[in-house]
């Protein structure tokens, strides 16, 4: 059934007027952080979509290609033809998804340890990953012809998983716009519905707040798309990828915002939104940082986003991988200072999911099977941790692997227990904890016990005036190493 725009904008503003929440920010500076969601502490992203079908380049393939001259436009006239003849749209129905299993995914994703998973909905490119009233180009109609958020949202539930989404629909206000510069399948006329509208000129800088904003029509569109998902697939955390900070989209934020929390409210289930580069007030939602993380403890609540391969989000063919030890320390400093770990995978087009991320996932799994102490259910303490190695601060920082060293440390808390994580474990065996010395200004407190997680061996220690020293014999590990310090 088609959707009528009309009466469900007037739907979004009924809620927003009979809820908690106004679209403004007092109102929406209400907001808590759910404790489900400062507990999970770590989140799975998917980028799965028509981009994995050419499997190139990376997920913003159906911008490049139309960048005369790139070598996403190369690769495409080489392996498909012109663009006029074979455009992106002509993947949708190579998208079968033929090998697709929900249930599969989320066993594996139960494995990995994680406990909130974040399917992108909608990407840049504008196709739709589920159901919709007010786009045909979605996968319930076209391509594989299946509700795949639907499928995912039953089996992730089934396994304990909470469901998230997000929206990078924002961007599809300029994404296909390269195609109108030479002959291809995007041209003029394109009217609202198409599924390469509006396609207008892409930004100077991505950044600016006020060049090439959205219109009115774009932009009611982009709210009805947001509160679609919600009403349709209640999503317990909403992401919101880059450009929102545009000026033109405040407005409707506020609106979206507003009716997001509302419903929360009414499902009894509280809810939070993910945003970056300010694009929200501070206090209304939770801070994101893309491919990076913070130097220091925040006493607010916050998200790393990143990806297990360096080199793109979605599959491609030779994809560059981190390992799980990187993955795992930055998982752990990450933690330590008040953040949580949102890590994205990139399935074929098939729906099979690649070795190398469901190796990955899996090691993790295991490494938290033994240490989930040390993660879940923690806080932060009074330092993050203790150690030489300096943290680049900020988005896309993570390309280039951190040399931590076994001096560096990171520290939790969970009830009566102090958690260091050892993030190189040395090998000689002994660790000094400069933080929990004799006097420390961090700790004057009594040490009751110290038990090393996943090890049989009771670990020696000494507390002096330089350091907690603690000595192990038999322990070994690539991965950090946790100690489980009983305080009293």
């Amino acid at each position: 059934m088609k959707l009528d725009k009309n009466e469900y904008l007037k739907h979004i503003d009924t809620t927003i007027a009979n809820g908690k929440y106004q679209d403004n920010w007092s109102s929406l500076r209400q907001f808590k952080v759910p404790d489900w969601y400062q507990n999970a502490k770590f989140g799975i992203f998917i980028h799965w979509g028509l981009y994995s079908v050419p499997a190139y380049d990376s997920e913003w393939y159906s911008r490049n290609m139309y960048i005369q001259g790139s070598k996403a436009y190369d690769h495409h006239l080489e392996v498909y033809g012109p663009h006029k003849d074979f455009g992106y749209k002509d993947f949708i129905p190579m998208f079968q998804a033929e090998k697709f299993d929900a249930d599969e995914w989320a066993t594996l994703f139960k494995q990995s340890g994680a406990r909130y998973v974040m399917p992108v909905a909608e990407h840049h490119d504008g196709f739709q990953m589920y159901r919709s009233s007010i786009s045909h180009y979605n996968t319930y109609e076209m391509g594989p012809k299946r509700d795949l958020l639907a499928e995912m949202k039953e089996a992730y539930e089934k396994q304990g998983l909470t469901l998230c989404v997000s929206s990078h629909r924002a961007e599809h206000w300029f994404f296909m716009s390269h195609g109108k510069e030479f002959e291809s399948d995007v041209h003029e006329p394109l009217e609202q519905g198409d599924f390469y509208w509006p396609a207008m000129p892409e930004p100077k800088d991505h950044f600016d707040l006020y060049d090439c904003p959205p219109s009115q029509a774009f932009l009611e569109d982009w709210l009805i798309r947001c509160c679609e998902l919600v009403d349709q697939y209640q999503p317990r955390v909403f992401y919101f990828d880059w450009w929102i900070q545009n000026a033109a989209f405040k407005p409707y934020l506020k609106k979206f915002c507003a009716y997001y929390y509302n419903k929360g409210e009414e499902w009894g289930t509280p809810v939070a939104i993910n945003y970056k580069h300010d694009a929200l007030m501070f206090g209304s939602a939770v801070p994101d940082v893309e491919r990076g993380q913070f130097a220091e403890l925040k006493p607010y609540f916050w998200q790393t986003d990143t990806a297990v391969a360096k080199n793109s989000w979605c599959y491609t063919e030779g994809n560059v991988y981190k390992t799980a030890g990187e993955i795992i320390r930055d998982f752990v400093d990450i933690v330590s200072k008040n953040g949580s770990l949102l890590l994205n995978v990139g399935p074929r087009a098939d729906g099979t999911i690649p070795d190398e991320d469901r190796n990955l996932l899996l090691s993790i799994g295991k490494w938290l099977e033994v240490n989930g102490k040390a993660i879940y259910d923690t806080t932060y303490w009074r330092k993050f941790g203790e150690g030489p190695t300096e943290i680049k601060e900020g988005q896309f920082t993570d390309g280039q692997t951190k040399l931590f060293t076994s001096e560096d440390i990171r520290f939790t808390v969970r009830d009566h227990y102090l958690y260091a994580s050892v993030l190189v474990y040395p090998e000689n065996g002994v660790v000094h904890i400069q933080s929990l010395k004799e006097k420390s200004p961090y700790f004057e407190g009594i040490i009751k016990g110290i038990e090393v997680l996943g090890f049989d061996e009771q670990p020696e220690w000494v507390r002096t005036g330089d350091a907690l020293t603690i000595t192990t014999t038999n322990v070994q590990s690539e991965l950090p190493v946790v100690f489980r310090i009983e305080l009293d």
